[in-house]
């Protein structure tokens, strides 16, 4: 799902990370108020496993590859606002170091998952998951259909950007200056990868890091030591 340079003009890249400015800022503001300083090693350890997990890319159907995000499971343990900032970091990082995403295609790449993924996976987990228990089943499947939905939601952004590349920037020939390829193209381009393999594997991630932490919470509680008065 990363963009790379030359597939949005500069106009959309600028146009998207304007966009962004305000969302990282009231991001900041919100974690300024919220933000505790035993939280700081979790937005850490947040930013690391979106890293890590975009860097495992899956054979797909039309030759390419796709990735989970890890936007949805960020989101629900630390928040949206947080998910933010954590997987911002991330992209940026991997498109200065590791040239994952293009550079002026920043604003573009982190309102897609840095943006999109995480509030739609958030909101929809929250309106699937309300009032159950926690590590439920239902509460755990919460979380898989909201992350199938969140990166394919971002997908979904991703592909109407490629596509409306050729309907807005040509040369007087009608040949496309940027991505070539129109909305009939690449919308079921980037949706058939989403919605076959990484939306799944998306899903699979978020239900078992979930899972874990319902067991390891449960775990933590068993052993907690009881407090009674001596004889």
């Amino acid at each position: 799902m990363h963009i790379p340079d030359g597939y949005l003009s500069p106009s959309t890249c600028a146009t998207l990370g304007i966009v962004m400015l305000p969302v990282w800022y009231h991001a900041s503001n919100k974690l300024k108020k919220t933000l505790y300083v035993s939280r700081i090693p979790l937005l850490a350890m947040g930013a690391v496993f979106s890293f890590l997990i975009m860097m495992f890319n899956v054979p797909i159907p039309d030759g390419t590859t796709a990735h989970a995000i890890g936007a949805t499971l960020i989101a629900i343990i630390l928040g949206p606002w947080s998910a933010v900032i954590t997987m911002s970091v991330a992209l940026v990082i991997q498109a200065i170091v590791f040239g994952d995403g293009g550079i002026l295609a920043i604003g573009a790449n982190t309102f897609n998952m840095a943006f999109v993924a995480p509030f739609v996976g958030y909101y929809v987990y929250r309106f699937i998951s309300k009032n159950a228990l926690p590590g439920s089943k239902r509460q755990i499947m919460a979380g898989a259909v909201a992350a199938y939905i969140a990166i394919n939601i971002a997908a979904l952004a991703a592909s109407i950007e490629f596509g409306i590349q050729p309907l807005l920037f040509t040369e007087p020939d009608g040949t496309p200056l940027y991505c070539p390829y129109g909305l009939s193209v690449a919308v079921p381009a980037m949706l058939l990868a989403h919605l076959t393999v990484a939306g799944f594997v998306e899903g699979i991630v978020t239900a078992a890091a979930l899972k874990f932490i319902a067991i390891q919470s449960l775990d933590a509680m068993i052993s907690q030591p009881k407090i009674g008065k001596e004889a």
